[in-house]
């Protein structure tokens, strides 16, 4: 069974598969959210009369919308409910975390780390991943939503419908190229829930196939359903759907993102002397008190931050200076 590592880092927490030194497959957890396996008895605060479905209010204060309610189930009522799929953040809008009726017993907010145990995986948690693993090429690409491959390249952008990758390129051999591409893909970025395949047009039917093939040999150990190609070159692919990929972290919330990864950064600082964080005035202000706290009791060193607007928002870097 692969190994999953696990950093619990300050204001995320990151998980890698590591198949002979490279990532295979990677998670991205913000604390803080309702997330999948949470069960709590919360509050249904909206429900129209004779609906299956309503509005239910976590003690966290923040709301899901509720599925499959009891007939007896009427506003003001305490709920166990069971979060099936977090709140996912889109271009406009912020759609609410899921949660449905259960009678299973409470269960605490889980960490990524128990997430990952609960679903069978083997999980180790260290202070920092190997000095060989490519973490901060993985942020770079899904920051970025660009993939290379031998003669190509994918673009992966999130959408309020699904996910979208494109193979950019002219040719069906270049769609055959792209298939191990598209696979890696999807687990390195955890992407689930609709993600649409858009390939050059292939017009023979007996080339399509082969590609069809080709996919269902790539996608074996990732759960889903698939379309067959159709003349435009386009497959809908389905996965379960219980949190935020990696490109919905990192290109929803940009600045939040490079706060974190700069955090990262300084943890990371060996030198002796005072941390300095130098970051553009947006990823300052998305570091938060208690996030400066917890970098001070990790490193027990004196912090300085300094803002520059000419640094790329993703430009920060901690380094040690004399004070």
């Amino acid at each position: 069974m692969a190994e999953w590592l696990v950093e619990e880092g300050i204001g995320e927490s990151r998980a890698i598969c590591l198949q002979h030194g490279e990532i295979v497959a990677a998670r991205l957890d913000w604390p803080g959210a309702l997330v999948a396996g949470h069960v709590e008895d919360a509050k249904l605060v909206t429900r129209s009369k004779g609906a299956r479905r309503g509005t239910a209010l976590f003690a966290s204060g923040e709301e899901a919308l509720v599925d499959r309610l009891p007939d007896d189930a009427s506003e003001g009522a305490l709920l166990r409910l069971e979060v099936v799929r977090s709140s996912l953040a889109e271009k406009g809008r912020l759609k609410r975390a899921q949660a449905r009726p259960t009678s299973a017993p409470l269960c605490h907010m889980p960490s990524l780390a128990e997430r990952l145990i609960a679903e069978g995986e083997q999980v180790r948690i260290v202070r920092r991943f190997p000095a060989s693993c490519d973490w901060e090429g993985l942020w770079q690409e899904a920051r970025s939503g660009e993939v290379v491959f031998a003669g190509g390249s994918l673009i992966i952008a999130p959408t309020p419908a699904m996910t979208l990758i494109d193979v950019d390129g002219p040719s069906s051999e270049l769609a055959t190229r792209a298939i191990p591409a598209i696979a890696g893909a999807i687990a390195r970025f955890d992407i689930g829930g609709s993600i649409g395949l858009d390939f050059p047009t292939i017009q023979d039917k007996s080339e399509r196939r082969a590609i069809d093939q080709a996919l269902a040999e790539a996608l074996t150990d990732i759960p889903h359903e698939r379309t067959a190609m159709n003349g435009f070159g386009f497959v809908q692919i389905v996965c379960r759907l219980s949190r935020p990929s990696l490109l919905q972290r990192l290109q929803s919330a940009p600045a939040s993102a490079a706060a974190r990864l700069l955090l990262r950064h300084a943890e990371r600082v060996e030198e002796p002397g005072t941390i300095l964080m130098r970051c553009k005035p947006a990823v300052a202000d998305r570091i938060r008190p208690e996030w400066i706290e917890e970098l001070r009791r990790r490193t027990g060193r004196s912090l300085l931050i300094e803002r520059d607007a000419a640094l790329a928002l993703d430009g920060g870097f901690a380094q040690a200076v004399t004070p």
